[in-house]
């Protein structure tokens, strides 16, 4: 049985706890390094050359695949993420396995014994379908993954109300709560269905199925009154277009 080196490329201190438990309990795996960034995971990697690298999408300074996309060390990747709308692009990247957070043990142990049934794809091919695969995903999306008091639940996107920016995050209004998820704005509304959801100013964007009523102020803006009884205003730009849009 072939030992293959490991390392993590992993933000959240627990979940690289956990990993670096599990790794340590297969014989087969021998764990050489961790980084909590994408920048120093690129640095390392690349420095360590591992044999397989266990890689969060979602990271600080630079997310999972950026990460890909500039190695110079090709190892094989099982990729971890709270999001699985990475899934179609990871298994692009020709990626031994796709682990949804949260993932059990026994996910992880079928992910790990993966790793010695594979063998390493030539760096060209590796890097043809990398190139292939970050290109612009302008399919819709049907689902997200979203964060509530420890838990992760699927959030269809139908259930979703509005959407405002928040620096680097999103808040996201679904079943009479909030969420705060760690994508931008303009990446998510890229992949919304366009005849559900309406810009209604640069940082908000409002699911039509939701608004209750529109009524225009003293400023001929439009206001919108949603079925959660939030008030949202859309600018004059979107006002004229909702106002175009009536029969």
């Amino acid at each position: 049985m072939k030992i293959k080196t490991v390392f993590i490329a992993e933000d959240e201190p627990l979940a690289r706890e956990t990993l670096r438990d599990w790794i340590h309990d297969h014989p087969q795996l021998r764990l050489i390094g961790e980084a909590a960034d994408g920048a120093s995971a690129l640095k390392n990697i690349d420095l360590m050359m591992p044999d397989a690298v266990f890689m969060d999408i979602q990271m600080p300074e630079m997310n999972g695949l950026e990460v890909v996309k500039r190695l110079a060390h090709l190892p094989e990747f099982i990729f971890t993420t709270a999001y699985d709308q990475f899934a179609v692009t990871a298994f692009e990247l020709n990626a031994v396995d796709y682990l949804l957070k949260p993932f059990s043990r026994e996910r992880f142990d079928a992910a790990a014994n993966r790793l010695q049934e594979v063998s390493t794809p030539s760096a060209e091919a590796l890097q043809l379908t990398l190139k292939q695969a970050l290109e612009p995903d302008t399919s819709v999306l049907k689902r997200i993954l979203v964060r509530d008091r420890g838990h992760i639940f699927p959030l269809a996107m139908d259930e979703i109300e509005y959407l405002k920016s928040e620096e680097k995050y999103t808040v996201i209004a679904a079943r009479k709560k909030t969420f705060l998820v760690r994508i931008g704005l303009s990446e998510l509304s890229a992949r919304l269905d366009p005849c559900k959801f309406i810009r209604i100013h640069r940082s908000t964007l409002v699911n039509l199925d939701f608004v209750e009523s529109m009524k225009a102020d003293e400023q001929s803006q439009l206001q919108l009154q949603m079925r959660d009884g939030t008030r949202l205003v859309a600018n004059r730009e979107a006002s004229k277009m909702l106002r175009n849009m009536s029969i």
